[in-house]
């Protein structure tokens, strides 16, 4: 239900987030309110294919543990490129600063920025700086665009090509970004610390596309987390996906605090984690090249794809009942990414 203002709902990732831009800015700038939405945009020209991407970071605080907002920013970007099958190539980079950021934490920021481009094999090309009077933004915020090349053997991936018979896999524990982020925020301390998984997907992506030529689709399960992805996923493949709760990884001190607190890890964020759709010939190759793979040790097969309750996400419990995974509505962890 669209509402006559803007809410911190409308940035979470879920069905609110959904609802905005495909009542209001779709329309606006000319695009059908039911087209398939992926991370990046593909432009073809004669011998070649572009994948373009732009993404903003507002995160507080600027640094957590496992991380800050200039390798999200980076990160955030080659992901998402990643995620359509490209090579990451060159990013800009928007500056926005407050007045009263002290002049270190600028340089801090720009100075992972910088590592995490060379991390991610990415070139910074071109970009902007503005400053705004102190309360008009917090601290500061980043906004980039990312280019991207994509092979000639790379097939188009969307979620709409998943099919009954297909298997959903992730490649590795869900909810370190966001309850990092958190327990930074609200100064909560743990042993072990946890930490934000943040990390850039690129070559990961390509040992997964190298091994599993029926890849339907990736996504990086950021705002919103794994449910929300899952439920885009069924949305546009008109298909059912069924999940199970035992095969899903999580941490174990994720857990403990997610449920000391009320959350639920499948709709917390990750920065560095990938949710696939395999045909089902090449699923057990594809697990295994994802765990051969540092950032996907901890990859797990954990649903199929079913003609079952079209639309929706369902998942099997521990205890053998099953429970519909929702599409995220209201308001999440705010300002995480």
């Amino acid at each position: 239900m669209e509402t006559a203002t803007i809410t911190l709902a409308h940035g979470a990732g879920g069905r609110a987030s959904d609802e905005l831009i495909r009542s209001v800015v779709l329309p606006a700038l000319g695009g059908a309110s039911d087209m398939t939405l992926c991370d990046a945009a593909l432009i073809s020209n004669p011998g070649e294919r572009i994948a373009f991407t732009t993404d903003g970071f507002t995160v507080t605080p600027l640094f957590f543990p496992g991380g800050n907002i200039g390798r999200l920013a980076v990160f955030g970007t080659v992901n998402d490129l990643a995620m359509v099958g490209a090579v990451p190539r060159y990013l800009a980079l928007s500056i926005i600063a407050e007045e009263g950021l002290p002049m270190e934490s600028l340089r801090s920021v720009l100075r992972e920025v910088g590592n995490a481009a060379r991390e991610a094999s990415v070139r910074i090309v071109t970009g902007d700086t503005k400053v705004v009077g102190s309360g008009a933004v917090d601290k500061l915020f980043l906004t980039t665009a990312g280019i991207g090349t994509v092979g000639g053997d790379v097939p188009l991936l969307s979620p709409d090509q998943a099919c009954p018979g297909d298997v959903v896999l992730v490649s590795g524990t869900m909810g370190d970004h966001g309850v990092a982020v958190l327990s930074a925020r609200e100064g909560l301390s743990f042993t072990p610390q946890i930490t934000s998984d943040c990390a850039p997907l690129a070559h990961l992506a390509g040992v997964l596309l190298a091994a599993a030529p029926s890849l339907r689709c990736m996504r990086d399960p950021t705002r919103g987390g794994l449910a929300s992805v899952l439920n885009e996923f069924a949305r546009a493949a008109d298909a059912g996906f069924e999940i199970q709760e035992d095969a899903v990884p999580v941490r174990r001190e994720v857990a403990a605090l997610s449920e000391i607190l009320g959350l639920d890890p499948l709709y917390l964020a990750n920065e560095g984690k990938l949710v696939a759709v395999v045909g089902p010939r090449d699923a057990d190759r594809a697990l295994s090249a994802l765990r051969a793979h540092p950032l996907g040790l901890e990859a797990r097969a954990i649903g199929t794809v079913n003609a079952d309750h079209r639309g929706l996400v369902v998942m099997r419990t521990g205890i053998g009942t099953r429970r519909i995974v929702e599409y995220p509505t209201g308001e999440l962890l705010p300002r995480i990414c």
